[in-house]
């Protein structure tokens, strides 16, 4: 396929925009990103009828984020994105747990709890607990990690989804694990 200069020439000039001052990382991925999206546009030869849609899009998707609700995560896990940069930067050995994206709606800041505690603060299902053992890659205990769990309710849907209707934090819970590396919590199925 031939490519027009002047196609080349707005890729270079959008690349060459970018300020001296740039991080050079930022500059790097930058510039990736250009030249990828002008080649997409090329190969798939898009029209402006497509790119107004898809600016649409993503125009839509930003106005339903919000403090707690962060729309763009959730469509970079549709599109594989998330899992792959996970998997790119996964570092583990043989055994170990393989690694994964948080999931959805996930909060940094979850309640800290004692271990045996509830999580579902609503007793919307079958209660059932839930316990384990955290192990070195060789087995050994590994005491003083710390677990980041979060559920939906019965329903499907997590707390900051209904804030109305749910408590804030429920569904979740960082727990401790004890001096033999296990953990145990209450919560619903």
């Amino acid at each position: 396929m031939t490519i027009d200069a002047s196609e080349t020439a707005v890729t270079e000039e959008a690349v060459g925009s970018l300020g001296a001052g740039t991080d050079p990382r930022l500059r790097e991925l930058l510039t990736g990103l250009i030249r990828h999206l002008h080649d997409f546009a090329r190969e798939t030869r898009l029209t402006q009828e497509e790119w107004e849609r898809a600016i649409g899009f993503l125009t839509a998707t930003g106005q339903t984020c919000t403090d707690t609700r962060q729309e763009f995560i959730l469509l970079s896990d549709v599109l594989g994105l998330s899992m792959l940069v996970e998997t790119l930067n996964a570092d583990r050995g043989p055994g170990a747990t393989e690694s994964t994206v948080l999931g959805p709606f996930h909060m940094t800041e979850s309640p800290v709890r004692e271990l045996g505690a509830d999580i579902d603060l609503v007793g919307s299902g079958e209660p059932c607990v839930v316990s384990g053992r955290v192990l070195s890659q060789d087995g050994t205990p590994l005491p003083g990690a710390v677990l980041d769990v979060w559920q939906a309710d019965t329903d499907g849907f997590y707390d900051v989804q209904q804030p109305d209707l749910q408590p804030p934090g429920n569904g979740r819970g960082l727990f401790t694990a004890d001096a033999a590396g296990r953990f145990w919590f209450r919560t619903c199925v």
